[in-house]
């Protein structure tokens, strides 16, 4: 190539090189000189990104606490809370503030965000004095949540298992005691889901699946309320298929339990209809069963 045409080509870029130079400068000049909308332009390109500032541990946990005991806004208390886990995990705080959460979720009815920070706590502090706390809450959120004996009763049994669980590993902490009175009160849920279905049965004369319903109540939830009913129903039921000896052991069972319940002086009265006494056969399934609790 010859040197006129190196100097034409030097010169041909340089041209346009400067004119890129001048175009550039001239928008840079005219930045500060426009109006409002490329003012705020070259603000976002100035401006610093103070979104976040970290806080002290105990001034973000007690805005929690104000928030949660003198608001009463628990959704506004949990962010608190979840705040401290974020600045300050593995800190005490975040310890203290993970508790919280599970408390404060439990008291604002979200049973199931309690659940999950309640066995986070339990999992990741399983020896602090708190877990037990931590424990029982997880089943007081299912305990709250139990439907009425018209519907399924799975959410019952998870409540008996998570109380039990509280009993269990803590069985000389103070929540012990309130988890076993809870563990009554599902128990007789399910024992009342167990009469529904019985009385339910009887109602369509199918005694014999009537009779397995408060055979259950009878076996397995002697404890709760339902059972002087139960005894009176098995009266009733074995009456109507014609099985009196049962009929006859029932009632006595029942009146020897409980001889002012108003369950016995219906049976007595279904019995004494048929001719007959109430009279407890030993050898009945019945007699049995109470016998081996420590009735009858």
């Amino acid at each position: 190539m010859s040197a006129q045409r190196m100097t034409r080509g030097f010169f041909s870029v340089s041209s346009r090189a400067r004119g890129l130079i001048q175009a550039v400068t001239f928008i840079v000049l005219a930045l500060p000189l426009a109006g409002c909308g490329t003012g705020a332009l070259w603000d976002k390109f100035t401006a610093k990104d103070d979104t976040f500032v970290e806080e002290p541990a105990d001034k973000i946990y007690n805005e929690g606490l104000y928030l949660m005991n003198e608001k009463k806004d628990m959704k506004a208390a949990n962010k608190k809370f979840e705040e401290v886990d974020r600045q300050h995990p593995y800190s005490d705080w975040a310890r203290k503030s993970l508790l919280m959460s599970a408390y404060a979720s439990y008291q604002g009815g979200d049973y199931d965000g309690c659940i999950g920070a309640a066995t986070r706590y339990v999992t990741l502090h399983p020896g602090s004095p708190d877990a037990a706390y931590a424990q029982y809450l997880i089943a007081a959120s299912h305990y709250d949540q139990i439907p009425d004996i018209s519907r399924d009763q799975t959410r019952t049994e998870k409540a008996i298992a998570a109380l039990e669980e509280v009993v269990r590993k803590y069985p000389n902490s103070e929540y012990a005691t309130s988890a076993k009175a809870k563990i009554e009160g599902a128990r007789d849920q399910l024992a009342g889901k167990e009469m529904n279905v019985g009385r339910y049965y009887a109602q369509k004369r199918d005694y014999t699946a009537a009779i397995n319903r408060y055979k259950t109540v009878v076996t397995q939830y002697q404890t709760t309320r339902h059972v002087e009913e139960a005894l009176f129903r098995l009266t009733e039921a074995y009456m109507a298929i014609g099985i009196v000896g049962e009929a006859q052991t029932a009632a006595a069972v029942l009146g020897h339990n409980f001889p002012d319940s108003r369950w016995y002086k219906d049976a007595y009265n279904l019995v004494k209809s048929g001719g007959l006494e109430p009279s407890e056969n030993q050898g009945s399934w019945i007699s049995r069963t109470f016998k081996k609790m420590g009735l009858g």
